[in-house]
């Protein structure tokens, strides 16, 4: 029993190991057997995240390049794409527990990071609307008057987007959205007093943070909370 947990837990630091290097098969055939010896998947996302976050770190160090995080992006995706982690969020989550509108802001065009929180959020319950990358502000108003969110999140990879986003929580709030609405930025140059600027309700630099603030959110939205337990 003792030799099986300690498997367990060199297993789930390799498959992080295996993200950081990229290496696609490993990652499948770890995460499969993972998912085998019983792990829950949302926690298996987590350690996928953990690998994308060092990813994340080396791009910007520039030890890796843009090639390396979309590749990083197509693993995660092909994780999320498995049997057994689809077959567990779709039985798990019939009531939705919030609706998410997400969206690149305009003058960007990167979705890696979006693209991961869409399917976090998404594992963890929410329903999630994405308008995709360089979006108008005008798309944002007319998307959030229709789909009616509890949370619009604005992405933006360019420290160029700070305004953007400024710019589009702005005209949505001047275009009167319900007071329960929350806004949330994300992008690795994001910090408290950008996200003062901006406006927003709260900031990640990574998708694990922005997931874990988003349910928070809902846990305290009137009933319709979360149940952590």
């Amino acid at each position: 029993m003792v030799v099986a947990i300690k498997q367990f837990d060199e297993d789930k630091k390799l498959l992080v190991d295996y993200v950081e290097q990229l290496d696609e098969e490993k990652v499948i055939e770890l995460a499969n057997k993972l998912l085998g010896d019983g792990i829950d998947p949302l926690y298996l996302l987590e350690l996928l995240n953990e690998g994308m976050n060092r990813v994340g770190r080396l791009y910007e160090s520039k030890d890796y390049y843009i090639a390396d995080l979309i590749m990083a992006g197509l693993i995660f995706k092909q994780v999320l794409d498995l049997d057994k982690v689809s077959a567990h969020f779709n039985g798990r989550h019939n009531h939705k527990i919030g609706k998410v509108l997400l969206g690149t802001v305009k003058g960007d065009i990167h979705d890696l990071g979006k693209d991961i929180l869409r399917g976090m959020l998404e594992a963890n319950g929410f329903d999630v609307f994405d308008l995709g990358v360089d979006v108008p502000i005008e798309n944002f108003v007319k998307k959030v008057q229709e789909y009616k969110p509890d949370i619009v999140g604005l992405s933006g990879v360019l420290t160029s987007t700070v305004d953007s986003m400024k710019e589009t929580i702005n005209a949505l709030k001047e275009g009167g959205i319900p007071e329960r609405t929350k806004f949330i930025v994300g992008g690795s140059h994001l910090t408290e007093d950008t996200c003062k600027y901006i406006g927003a309700d709260g900031f990640a630099n990574d998708t694990s943070t922005g997931v874990k603030i988003c349910r928070e959110w809902m846990k305290r939205d009137d009933g319709r909370g979360v149940n952590d337990d």
